[in-house]
């Protein structure tokens, strides 16, 4: 959408068949919901920008060839937004480093990365200086409808009625918690179909990317709940293994596996690409007009 054709055919063909991998370098640490605030600057010295600051939460940064990323070029004027632009980034590149963040289920899937007088060619900026913002709203929609996981929830709930069955659990209660949940999911699944249909036919995400969002990240997050719910004390954390690479055989039965470390990950689900309450926000703006 913004790349010029000589971007185009240096990355995107590699990009297609996973011959790189690619990390994003959006939030900071003082910069996460309120983006526009971030503090990575980028300079121009010749053919080069350089580029100083940190960011975090960068999901599998460890395994990442490349990162796109956010850095300010200019002072903002009216608006935060203005004076951001928009990088392409070699990991190994002299000057990054990246540094593990270790989350409560015990995993490494998050880390910081530090960019230190990082030399990145100008030719390697998307768009033009300043057009940041834009860019990353753009990335941004789609993201939000990726976060909604419909497909992972799916799954999660066959999981959860096997769960029932294999404990016995036949509470009418328990039951009309789960079919509430499933009637949720199946609606929200029509609406991704709504907008992938609208992608095919080459439109954008809009603000309904937000409401996917929100609604996809509540409904995975409550059936996580009902997970730790139907294994009971089969779910608490001392009986599963925390550490990557652990070869102990969890404790309890098999279906309670994994169900802590799961329900824990989930909590991030409703801050991360845009807090709900952001998302709240772009709705009453961009939908309702308010």
């Amino acid at each position: 959408e913004f790349g010029t054709e000589a971007q185009k055919a240096k990355y995107l063909p590699k990009i297609l068949a996973s011959e790189e991998w690619w990390c994003q370098g959006y939030s900071e640490p003082d910069s996460g919901s309120d983006l526009a605030s971030l503090r990575t600057r980028a300079v121009r010295d010749g053919d080069h920008y350089v580029i100083q600051g940190t960011k975090t939460w960068t999901t599998l940064a460890q395994y990442a060839d490349r990162m796109f990323c956010l850095a300010r070029t200019g002072e903002a004027g009216g608006k935060k937004q203005e004076g951001i632009s928009f990088f392409l980034i070699d990991m190994k590149a002299p000057g990054v480093t990246v540094r593990p963040i270790i989350t409560f289920d015990g995993k490494h899937e998050i880390n910081e990365v530090r960019l230190d007088g990082v030399r990145v060619p100008a030719e390697d900026r998307v768009g033009e200086e300043g057009a940041g913002w834009t860019i990353a709203k753009f990335l941004l929609g789609y993201e939000r409808v990726g976060i909604a996981q419909v497909a992972a929830s799916i799954g999660q709930l066959a999981r959860l009625k096997r769960i029932m069955k294999a404990a016995n659990l036949d509470s009418p209660v328990f039951r009309d918690k789960v079919a509430q949940i499933e009637i949720e999911l199946r609606a929200l699944e029509m609406t991704e179909l709504r907008i992938v249909t609208a992608e095919a036919q080459g439109k954008a995400p809009g603000p309904e990317a937000s409401l996917l969002k929100i609604k996809g990240t509540e409904i995975g997050q409550a059936i996580t709940e009902l997970l730790v719910e139907a294994a009971g004390y089969d779910a608490l954390p001392d009986r599963w293994r925390m550490n990557e690479g652990d070869n102990m055989p969890p404790i309890g039965p098999d279906y309670a596996d994994s169900i802590a470390p799961y329900y824990f990950n989930w909590r991030k689900t409703s801050i991360y690409g845009g807090s709900n309450e952001i998302q709240r926000n772009i709705i009453a703006k961009a939908a309702l007009r308010l």
